[in-house]
């Protein structure tokens, strides 16, 4: 496969260096992607570098994902409008051991294939470094001029940013350059990629490559993902969209990409899927004919789902979504985890009660129309459960002498009221 083609019809190619395509054709070739530890779980930002990795290596070449532990202590200028918080030792170590399992996930870490994927961390040769050394073999290298011709540092300079930029900062380049040297001597490493915003950084790299080992290195980078209506990918109102459970449920991840506009989901199931130019081109026709299915938003949100989390994932965020259509049972509505069932039923209206009063039972119509403004009235109650519009926990509720006690409660906490099909009422008990 070749790799660059894959890139290019995947609409993953923005800047590449003259000879890389080249190179690629020639012989299996190993590149790194650099990868930000400040957080112990990737997010989806972060997702368009590791599909590169993994077409990379989907197509016989080897990946180095390097984590940039000392890049990191000192913040990447390229975009920022603010230095960012220095790690400790340890914080750095947590976050690669939690960023190696969730990459495990993209990459092939564990076999003996020749093209077998590697994690590094810069901090392990930057450390050691002294200041002394660093001015005398990199410092004299690269010349300010040529640093401060940077659009990433120029923006800084010419007051786009308000804050300015400290050395520490501006030393940024000249240590990712390095790097790239660094990988070069130790894992013959021949190629960098990453963000359209990273080209400055990457081209100093192979400018301190050819002034520090008169070697010819290549590189290539993938456009910034941006949503069609210009907005910020990946950015919801609740922050991130991240790639552990833990930030974000499966539920929510899967939900994001439900969600995205006609337009994005022909463009993300190009980038963020490893299935081929036919299977996409077929599924794009298919979502054409009848694009109130959302067929394409359905299976990118599938394949997603599924790489970053799993199959049982998948499947349990598919019967959450169910829920609020009013078709899915009493039986899947209780097998909900409590963080779920509070994220489908985000923004309905909610009404707390005794749990102690309702351990001894509650009369259904004083439940509903004393205890909780469900229906403004018992009467009101009464005439929609004659008329089999009501349910509780999505049964159909019609004796309206019932009594409700804590049995009915989801885990341990909540009873969902439901009037037709669409109206939802959370009754939370405490």
């Amino acid at each position: 496969m070749n790799f660059v083609e894959e890139l290019r019809w995947r609409g993953m190619l923005q800047d590449i260096m003259p000879g890389t395509e080249e190179q690629l054709l020639k012989e299996q070739t190993t590149a790194y992607v650099g990868i930000d530890p400040t957080a112990d779980s990737l997010h989806i930002g972060h997702l368009c570098g590791i599909m590169m990795l993994r077409h990379l290596q989907r197509c016989g070449h080897k990946p180095i994902a390097l984590i940039g532990g000392a890049t990191g202590m000192i913040g990447d200028p390229s975009g920022k409008s603010a230095e960012r918080n220095l790690l400790t030792e340890e914080t750095l170590r947590h976050n690669q051991e939690c960023i190696k399992k969730q990459l495990s996930k993209f990459l092939d870490f564990e076999s003996d294939a020749p093209n077998a994927a590697e994690l590094v961390n810069n901090y392990d040769w930057m450390k050691d470094f002294t200041f002394l050394d660093f001015a005398r073999e990199v410092g004299k290298l690269i010349t300010v001029n040529y640093m401060m011709a940077k659009d990433s540092v120029k923006k800084r300079f010419n007051g786009e940013y308000s804050q300015g930029m400290s050395f520490t900062e501006f030393t940024y380049q000249l240590l990712q350059g390095y790097d790239f040297v660094w990988l070069n001597e130790h894992k013959n490493c021949l190629m960098q990629m990453g963000g359209s915003d990273q080209w400055g950084n990457i081209t100093t790299g192979i400018e301190l490559m050819r002034k520090m080992n008169g070697k010819t290195a290549f590189a290539l980078t993938c456009p910034l993902i941006t949503k069609a209506d210009g907005g910020k990918f990946g950015k919801t109102e609740s922050g991130n969209i991240w790639l552990d459970a833990r930030y974000t449920s499966p539920y929510k991840f899967y939900q994001f990409w439900l969600n995205v506009s006609d337009q994005d989901a022909e463009r993300y199931i190009k980038i963020f899927t490893s299935l081929t130019k036919d299977e996409i081109d077929s599924l794009i026709a298919e979502h054409q004919q009848a694009p109130h299915l959302r067929l394409l938003q359905k299976r990118l949100a599938k394949e997603v789902t599924v790489m970053v989390h799993s199959e049982d994932d998948y499947n349990a965020a598919v019967e959450a979504s169910q829920i609020l259509f009013g078709n899915a049972t009493a039986d899947s509505l209780r097998h909900l985890d409590e963080q779920t069932l509070l994220q489908v039923f985000e923004g309905v209206p909610q009404a707390e009660i005794s749990l102690a009063e309702l351990q001894a039972g509650i009369p259904v119509l004083t439940l509903l129309a004393e205890k909780t403004q469900v229906f403004p009235s018992k009467a009101e109650a009464r005439k929609m459960m004659q008329a089999n519009g009501f349910s509780i926990n999505k049964e159909k509720l019609t004796d309206a002498q019932a009594l409700i006690d804590a049995s009915a409660l989801l885990n341990g906490k909540y009873i969902l009221a439901q009037k037709g099909k669409k109206n939802y009422y959370l009754i939370v008990a405490k």
